[in-house]
């Protein structure tokens, strides 16, 4: 088998442009089997802590109170966009034992009527702010960033073979030439 290998290097149609291909399908099908999931992992397992740690510190910042609504609903309820439930706003209601009563405008999910008790977050300054990203989210986000990581990866690695390849089939194709200039006047009985 030693001496199959050896006799393949001494190959004389064998050129340096298709030991250097040779090479980078090698570096390439490694580049795509270990290091796009690697690059992928890591960027998730980053995405992960950045996210929890965001979630962490808006439920550290903004405050959960279960509010009771007090306004009347729309009669017609706003359109659906990018998938999201429909919510409206209405004045609520609710009681802080430190602060006391208080009365703004929140927004509620669609279908909820006048008496009911809804959970709402709020900043620092009293505004309504949407809810914390759950564990649902954060894992949705880490997910995302993974795979568009790998992805990114895995692209600029198949966009660097395609240019190496570029590279050698023009080198390739100079040296046949080459080849052919030296190798053609003993064919054709011709002088150069």
């Amino acid at each position: 088998m030693l001496t199959r290998v050896r006799d393949r290097r001494r190959n004389p149609l064998r050129r340096r442009s298709d030991v250097i291909e040779a090479w980078t399908a090698l570096v390439v099908a490694a580049l795509l089997l270990v290091g796009a999931p690697l690059a992928g992992a890591l960027a998730g397992w980053w995405a992960h802590d950045e996210a929890r740690g965001v979630a962490a510190t808006q439920r550290a910042q903004h405050h959960r109170v279960w509010a009771e609504v007090t306004g009347r609903e729309p009669d017609q309820l706003p359109t659906v966009q990018g998938g999201r439930q429909h919510t409206y706003r209405v004045q609520v209601r609710w009681t802080d034992p430190a602060t006391g009563t208080h009365v703004t405008t929140a927004r509620v999910p669609a279908g909820t009527r006048h008496g009911d008790k809804v959970a709402l977050w709020f900043d620092a300054k009293g505004r309504n702010v949407p809810p914390p990203p759950g564990r649902t989210a954060i894992w949705q986000h880490t997910v995302t960033v993974g795979a568009v990581a790998a992805g990114g990866v895995a692209a600029v690695v198949l966009l660097a073979h395609a240019v190496v390849r570029r590279i050698s089939t023009a080198h390739r194709l100079a040296e046949w030439e080459r080849e052919w200039a030296r190798t053609e006047p003993q064919w054709t009985r011709r002088r150069a």
